[in-house]
C-alpha cells in the first residue's frame, strides 16, 4: 500500500536526476543564547507578536477562558476545560462523535488566539473555534460553511494542517518532514515562535565569533559575523527577508530557508490573480503584504519594511500619521530625494477634521480587509484613491468604506472638486486587468502594452503575461521571447510560462533560463520545456534541463501533502502519456480531499477510457456519494447513461 500511495511521485520522479546535496548548514542555538549580549533587542522581542506566534500552553500564554466554557455551531459543540496548566477541548462533531483533545500549543496573541490539537503523532491541526482577544469570546472562523468531518476543509483536513500550511512562518528552523508513503509527519524545529535566528540565521557560528573563536564556513553562506543574513546590504535584502513569511507564495523547500537567501530562490510569489487580488491590485484574499508592497511607489523609491516597522518589537516606529510624516512633510529626507516636500497632515490635503479617522493617512491610502473574522490587515500598495474606476474595475472604493451611505460616483466628484488640477486620474493598469479577466481575447493588445511598459511594477507586468497565457497566439509568444531577459525574475518566469510546446528556436532562447540565478525561473523553464526532453539538445543542454526538472521534482515532493500537488503530478503524467501514474495521482487527490471535483472528473474519464463505461460509472457513484450536488459530476453522469 505505501508504494501505491506515492506511485505518481515515484513514476514521474524517475524521469529526473537528483540534485546534489549542499554542504552542512549552520546550527541553531535558540533565542535564549542571544539575550545576554543583545539585551535591548531581546527585551523588545520577548513580548512581540513574533515571539508569541507559537507558544506552549500555560497561564502566561493562554488568554482564552477554558474554565468550563462551551461553544456551539452548526451541529457541532465544544466544551473547554482547564486543570492547572492542562487545557482541553471536548469536541462533539456533527456525526455525533466526541473526542477530547489536549491543547498542544497556542498560536498568536491578538486580535485572536488559535489552538492546535495533535490529532495523530506529530500531526497538528488548527482548530476552527478561536478566541476573540478584544471581545473576550469564542467564535468560529468559518460560520457560513457546513463542514462535516469528512470534508477536506474541516479543521482535521489537509487545508487546516499546521505542519503543511502554517508552521514554517510561526517557527524557527522548521522542517516539515512529511512521508508520502505513510502520510505522516515527523516535523522538527529549532524553536517554536519567530525567534532571533528566524531573521538573522542560525547562531552557532555567531557565538563562536562573539567569543573570539574561529567558525567553520564550509557552505560559504556566513558573513564575517558568522550569520547568514546581512541586514546592512540595503532595503531589498531586508524586504525579501520579511517577505519569506509576509507573502502569499508557493514554497519550494521543506521548511524555513536559511535567512539571507534570495526570496525568488525559495518561493514562487502569487501574482495578481482573481480571488487573491482585485483587478486594480488591492488585496482581496489573505495575501499578506509583499505582493501589494511591490506595487507601491514606496517600494520603487527604496523604502524598506524597517522604515516604518520596528524590527524587534514588530510595532510601528511611531504613532498614527507620524509614521508617514517622517517622510511626507515639508522637511528634506536625504535618503529619499525624490519626495515632494509638502504639508500632508493638514485639512488642506485630506479635507477631514484633524485627529479624526478620516484624517489618518491609512484610512485613504491603506484600505483594510478583515480576515479570520476580526483581523484587520492594511493594503501596502499605498495607492491613491480612485473611486472613478470602481465601476470599471470592480474594486472597492476606500472613500465609501467609511462613507457607507454614499456612492463611488459621489466620491469621484468630491475628489475632483478637492483636486481639480490632479494628474492622478489617468489610465490605470486595473482597467486592463479587469477587461482581461472578463474576456482575455479582447485585451491582448492592452496586456502586451502593459508588459512592455517597464515603468509598471514587475508584479503587474508578470500578471499581464500570465493573463496572456489564455490567448497565446504567435504574436504573444514572440512578446514572451522578448521578456526572457527581463531584469525581474517574476517577469522572466511568467514569460516562460507562455512558451510551452516550444519549437526549436524558442527552446534555444529558453535554455539560458535553466541556469537562471533564481529557482522560480529555473523551475518555470523546466515546466515549459518538459516536452523538450527528447528534442535536439546537446548532452550539456540535456543535463541543464534534467537539473532544473529535478529542482521542480524536489519542490513537488516537498508538497506531497498538498492535494494540489497531486493534481500537478497527474497533469505531468498525462503529458508523458503515463496513464497509470496519472490515475494514482488523481486518486491521491481524492484521498486527501474527497471534495476535489476536478480530480474526480479526471479519475472517471480515465477509468472510462481504460476500463469502459461500467468502470467509469462505478467511480462516478463514489464521487457522487461525497459530492452529490456537483454539476460537473452530474454532467458526466448524463454522458455515461
Amino acid at each position: 500500500m505505501p508504494l501505491i500511495r506515492c506511485a505518481a511521485i515515484a513514476r514521474v520522479s524517475c524521469l529526473f536526476l537528483p540534485v546534489a546535496s549542499l554542504a552542512q548548514e549552520p546550527a541553531y542555538v535558540g533565542s535564549s543564547a542571544c539575550t545576554e549580549c543583545h539585551v535591548d533587542a531581546a527585551s523588545a522581542w520577548s513580548g512581540s507578536h513574533h515571539a508569541l506566534a507559537w507558544t506552549e500552553p500555560s497561564p502566561d500564554t493562554v488568554i482564552a477562558d477554558f474554565d468550563g466554557t462551551s461553544f456551539r455551531h452548526d451541529g457541532m459543540s465544544v466544551q473547554f476545560s482547564v486543570d492547572g496548566d492542562q487545557y482541553r477541548a471536548a469536541v462533539k462533531e456533527k456525526d455525533g462523535v466526541t473526542t477530547e483533545y489536549p491543547v498542544h500549543s497556542v498560536v498568536g496573541i491578538a486580535p485572536l488566539q488559535q489552538y492546535l490539537f495533535e490529532t495523530e503523532p506529530s500531526r497538528l491541526q488548527s482548530f476552527d473555534v478561536v478566541w476573540d482577544a478584544e471581545k473576550e469570546r469564542w467564535y468560529h472562523l468559518y460560520p457560513d460553511q457546513d463542514l462535516p468531518p469528512d470534508d477536506g476543509l474541516h479543521w482535521t483536513g489537509p487545508y487546516k494542517n499546521w505542519n503543511a500550511r502554517c508552521a514554517e512562518c510561526h517557527a524557527t528552523g522548521f522542517e516539515k518532514n512529511y512521508d508520502p508513503n505513510t502520510r505522516t509527519y515527523v516535523s522538527t524545529q529549532a524553536e517554536i515562535g519567530v525567534g532571533c535566528e528566524a531573521c538573522h540565521g542560525p547562531g552557532a557560528a555567531h557565538l563562536n565569533w562573539a567569543e573570539g573563536r574561529e567558525f567553520v564556513n564550509d557552505s560559504g553562506q556566513l558573513n564575517v559575523f558568522g550569520l547568514t543574513m546581512e541586514f546592512n546590504e540595503g532595503a531589498e535584502a531586508t524586504i525579501q527577508q520579511c517577505a519569506t513569511c509576509h507573502s502569499r507564495r508557493e514554497a519550494f523547500g521543506d521548511g524555513n530557508p536559511l535567512p539571507g537567501t534570495p526570496y525568488h530562490d525559495n518561493y514562487n510569489l502569487a501574482l495578481l490573480r482573481p480571488g487573491l487580488y482585485y483587478s486594480d491590485g488591492q488585496i482581496l484574499d489573505e495575501v499578506y503584504v509583499y505582493g501589494s508592497f511591490l506595487q507601491s511607489k514606496m517600494y520603487a523609491s527604496g523604502v524598506s519594511c524597517t522604515n516604518c516597522h520596528e524590527a524587534h518589537s514588530a510595532t510601528l516606529i511611531a504613532e498614527s500619521n507620524d509614521v508617514c510624516t517622517q517622510c511626507h512633510s515639508p522637511e528634506v529626507r536625504e535618503e529619499f530625494p525624490g519626495l515632494t516636500l509638502a504639508l500632508y497632515d493638514d485639512p488642506a490635503h485630506h479635507f477631514h477634521p484633524m485627529d479624526s479617522e478620516g484624517a489618518e493617512c491609512k484610512s485613504c491610502h491603506m484600505p483594510e480587509q478583515i480576515y479570520m473574522g476580526v483581523d484587520g490587515r492594511r493594503d501596502h500598495g499605498f495607492r491613491i484613491p480612485r473611486p472613478d474606476l470602481a465601476a470599471e474595475t470592480g474594486a472597492p472604493d476606500t472613500c465609501t468604506d467609511c462613507h457607507t451611505d454614499r456612492t463611488p460616483e459621489w466620491a469621484a466628484q468630491t475628489l475632483e472638486a478637492w483636486y481639480p488640477q490632479s494628474v492622478k486620474r489617468g489610465s490605470h493598469f486595473g482597467q486592463v486587468l479587469a477587461t482581461a479577466r472578463a474576456d482575455p481575447g479582447t485585451a491582448s493588445d492592452d496586456l502586451a502594452q502593459l508588459v512592455r511598459d517597464t515603468a509598471q511594477p514587475a508584479i503587474i507586468r508578470a500578471t499581464a503575461l500570465w493573463l496572456l497565457q489564455q490567448n497565446a497566439g504567435q504574436e504573444v509568444r514572440d512578446l514572451a521571447v522578448t521578456q526572457l531577459d527581463d531584469s525581474d525574475p517574476m517577469v522572466r518566469a511568467s514569460a516562460v510560462g507562455l512558451l510551452t510546446d516550444a519549437d526549436q528556436d524558442e527552446i534555444s532562447k529558453m535554455l539560458p533560463l535553466l541556469e537562471d540565478p533564481f529557482r522560480t525561473v529555473r523551475i518555470a523553464a523546466a515546466r515549459a520545456m518538459l516536452s523538450a526532453r527528447g528534442s535536439q539538445l546537446s548532452r550539456h543542454e540535456q543535463g541543464r534541463l534534467q537539473h532544473a526538472l529535478s529542482e521542480w521534482r524536489n519542490s513537488l515532493i516537498n508538497r506531497a501533502d498538498y492535494p494540489e500537488t497531486h493534481l500537478v503530478l497527474g497533469g505531468i503524467a498525462l503529458t508523458m502519456r503515463n496513464i497509470s501514474a496519472a490515475q494514482k495521482a488523481f486518486e491521491e487527490v481524492t484521498l486527501l480531499d474527497p471534495q476535489n471535483v476536478d480530480a474526480w472528473v479526471m479519475r472517471v474519464r480515465l477509468a472510462t477510457a481504460t476500463g469502459g463505461s461500467n468502470a467509469g460509472r462505478l467511480l462516478l457513484d463514489r464521487a457522487l456519494s461525497v459530492n452529490p450536488d456537483d454539476p460537473s459530476l452530474s454532467a458526466i453522469a448524463s454522458d455515461l447513461q
